[in-house]
């Protein structure tokens, strides 16, 4: 019996770019409206039923409605597309009803574990367009590949999605063509970007790994991440800070201020955002703008975290709170400009695919404490960040101060092991 693809040991992601027909286009939009539409119908009837248990008197009325909500989320799907006949046209791919009440369910799961990201949020109808199916392969399929379930490669261009038929993409990395045999398709997800770019992400499984292992380098290295220079390691080594965002960042400040002139005159006139022609150009270009830094900085961390993965057998990094440092407003736009944890993200799931060890310790001191003796900088003698280079008063040794605390890591994380 063929595995699932939880049973798989291998998962890999690969996510390219499709070039639609306007039928496909209309049938895309259809199905992204659908996903979104079913999603706010859990969330509000989940919300209609915790209200309404809040009220203590028994009214008949109340407890008929809960009662009826209650059944109704026994059995979403059905519940949902009795009420709302329209579900059922033939337009709509069925996998993605399914697929949208599965990410509702996940939401709070994600929730209850974490408890940081809040409690399931209705979504918003933008510029942007989503929606998930799942790759089936029937009952006579015994070794299922990539070319024969109900999503599949039909050759090295085209595609075979449910509802929206044979699709042209770009193309996919060499390595997953030459072992597609071996290679299962799971969920997957077509989307829309602001700009109007069409994509497919695939989530794919296999017995076999997507990556050679790499060789035993036996070099380890820390990295220290700052914002005088993007990063430097244990060895010296120092990587500029491309500062992505500044470049760019009076262009699309000018862009935006003539976006929002022409919103304000569209509203005046009393006419939709949507229908104005001149407001949908300007957009366009904003959100171009826009993806070009957000393509530019991914290309860069991408870049350095395969470079480390690759020619280290562990890496070790400090572990940085994003969420608690942007509230110094002073750096707030530098270090989103970074993409820190972007990074660090990069090298966990790289790490585990390349076979590789990847640490993240605790930054305490880090940058205070002499890497020749161990003395803590504190009290009047503490470095600020004006302090870029010093000389350790216990031992007398000189330190650039990004290369001490990137020593300092890497000793953290061989103390850990």
């Amino acid at each position: 019996m063929a595995k699932t693809m939880a049973q798989l040991p291998y998962h890999y992601g690969v996510k390219v770019r499709v070039f639609p027909s306007t039928e496909q286009k209309r049938l895309i939009k259809r199905n992204s409206d659908a996903s979104r539409f079913i999603y706010n119908q859990m969330n509000g009837m989940n919300n209609d039923l915790f209200w309404l248990k809040q009220v203590k008197i028994p009214i008949t009325i109340i407890l008929n409605r809960i009662a009826d909500l209650t059944e109704r989320l026994k059995k979403p799907s059905t519940a949902i597309s009795n009420i709302h006949g329209w579900l059922n046209h033939p337009d709509f791919d069925s996998l993605m009803k399914a697929n949208a009440i599965k990410n509702y369910k996940t939401a709070w799961k994600l929730f209850r574990q974490v408890h940081q990201a809040g409690t399931p949020k209705f979504h918003k109808r933008g510029y942007t367009q989503t929606y998930q199916t799942s790759c089936l392969y029937g009952a006579k399929v015994t070794v299922p590949t990539m070319s024969n379930g109900s999503v599949r490669l039909n050759d090295v261009h085209h595609l075979q999605l449910p509802k929206l038929g044979r699709i042209r993409f770009k193309g996919l990395p060499s390595k997953i063509l030459g072992q597609a045999d071996d290679i299962r398709i799971g969920t997957t997800t077509v989307s829309m970007d602001a700009c109007g770019h069409y994509f497919v992400s695939l989530q794919l499984g296999s017995t076999h790994p997507f990556v050679a292992k790499q060789r035993v380098t036996k070099s380890k290295v820390g990295i220290d991440l700052n914002l005088d220079n993007f990063l430097t390691d244990s060895n010296g080594q120092v990587i500029a800070n491309p500062r992505y965002y500044r470049m760019i960042k009076e262009k699309l400040a000018k862009a935006q201020r003539k976006l929002s002139r022409r919103a304000r005159r569209v509203k005046k006139s009393r006419r939709r955002l949507s229908a104005s022609k001149n407001y949908q150009k300007q957009r366009l270009l904003v959100a171009k703008l826009q993806l070009k830094v957000a393509n530019q900085r991914k290309n860069f961390l991408h870049h350095i975290s395969t470079a480390l993965i690759k020619n280290h057998d562990l890496v070790v990094a400090e572990e940085l709170r994003s969420k608690n440092m942007l509230r110094n407003h002073a750096l707030a736009m530098s270090i989103t400009d970074v993409g820190w944890r972007t990074l660090l993200s990069m090298l966990s799931y790289k790490a585990e695919l390349y076979g590789r060890k990847f640490l993240t310790v605790n930054p305490r001191n880090t940058t205070q404490t002499c890497s020749h003796c161990g003395h803590i900088m504190i009290g009047k003698n503490k470095l600020t960040l004006a302090d870029r280079k010093w000389t350790c008063p216990n031992c007398g040794v000189f330190h650039v101060r990004d290369h001490n605390a990137a020593k300092n890591i890497l000793a953290k994380g061989l103390a850990t092991l």
